[in-house]
């Protein structure tokens, strides 16, 4: 199957403030999907309970850092309704600072739906090794259509831009140009290192 990327063609997200605050409960779109994101911080679970978006079938992701080494970390998980189940995480699991929440404008995903998406994001979270994976039970891919996977890859390829935009690139790998006149080099006794500047900041 053939996926065809989001990744170079223009995009118009929206996000929307509940309450006008841009640290607060956000809603991001892009404009011509169907998926939403709804960012939540943990501090604001209970104005998060007014939210209908956030209380649907989907996938969701938690994310906070290892307190000794600072490192990102990203729990990954489905529901039938994120903001039970994020609320439970918000009682049960402690490395976390702010969730997000993913599902349907229209109401459209299933339970195989987010099991999939709960598979592919945590199968490319780990390959891309940006964030920490904490789930200790890995996913299972389900059975699925091939017409179903193809719509759902396309809902993968928002899910990540989403997620990059509201400053979690959990799914972005790190695109290392190749031509050499982009590379800075560092040799010393006994170590050689090569480096460049990236969309990232810059890389070793």
């Amino acid at each position: 199957m053939k996926v065809v990327s989001m990744k170079n063609i223009a995009k118009t997200i929206q996000i929307f403030l509940p309450d006008g605050n841009a640290r607060s409960i956000r809603l991001a779109e892009i404009t011509s999907r169907t998926v939403q994101a709804i960012q939540i911080p943990r501090s604001k679970i209970s104005e998060a309970s007014k939210r209908k978006e956030v209380k649907s079938v989907g996938v969701y992701f938690l994310f906070g850092e290892d307190e000794k080494t600072g490192l990102p970390l990203v729990y990954i998980g489905e529901a039938e309704d994120c903001l039970t189940r994020i609320t439970q995480h918000n009682r049960g699991k402690g490395f976390w600072e702010s969730a997000i929440a993913i599902t349907s404008k229209t109401n459209s995903f299933t339970k195989a739906h987010a099991k999939y998406l709960e598979w592919y994001c945590h199968q490319q979270a780990v390959e891309t090794n940006r964030y920490s994976v904490e789930n200790s039970t890995i996913p299972t891919k389900p059975y699925i259509s091939e017409q179903m996977e193809a719509d759902l890859m396309d809902n993968y390829e928002t899910i990540k831009v989403l997620l990059s935009t509201l400053g979690f690139p959990v799914l972005e790998t790190v695109a290392v140009k190749k031509q050499p006149s982009e590379m800075l080099f560092c040799r010393g006794q006994g170590v050689e290192a090569k480096g460049q500047y990236t969309d990232d900041g810059f890389i070793i």
